[in-house]
């Protein structure tokens, strides 16, 4: 058991960068809430994946917030906002990696890790030029909503169940 910060949750309504103008991209923001409805198979209730399809691995996305502070130091882009990770909610305190073939609770809601969230080229047009190349093997966590229940910011004990 350890404790996690959860600093950020974002939702975004809209699919922006499926075929997104690249000029366009920064423009694109998500939503920063409070607190987020989990829906155990869907995901973050409001959010563009919501019930996206069966079985998805990326209902939820986590993504921290000192890699954050390192890729923004990395590019030099400090004007960059938290949202332009594409991810549904930011934390501090843990290692995402280490949570890839896990289940683990925050706030009464349990999630199962899937995959690392690989950086894709629109990293380099959200952020700045680098921040794909910075973000290979640290670009966050993808994960299954296991539970229903309601994921807010602030701090929380995080628990985990060893992979099998």
């Amino acid at each position: 058991m350890q404790n996690i910060n959860v600093r950020k949750i974002f939702i975004s309504p809209e699919h922006g960068y499926v075929g997104q103008d690249p000029e366009k991209v920064k423009l694109q923001k998500m939503d920063s809430v409070s607190s987020v409805e989990c829906v155990a198979g869907s995901g973050p209730r409001g959010d563009r994946y919501f019930a996206h399809k069966n079985n998805y691995i990326g209902q939820a996305t986590f993504f921290s917030s000192e890699v954050l502070e390192g890729v923004i130091e990395h590019t030099g882009a400090y004007s960059c906002p938290p949202w332009a990770m594409r991810r549904n909610t930011m934390v501090s305190g843990i290692d995402l990696n280490e949570r890839i073939g896990c289940e683990f609770e925050i706030d009464g809601v349990w999630f199962y890790g899937t995959e690392e969230c690989a950086p894709c080229r629109w990293m380099d047009r959200s952020i700045g030029p680098g921040a794909r190349e910075f973000l290979k093997g640290r670009g966050g966590l993808r994960a299954r909503i296991l539970t229903s229940g309601t994921l807010c910011c602030g701090t929380s004990t995080l628990l985990t169940q060893s992979k099998s």
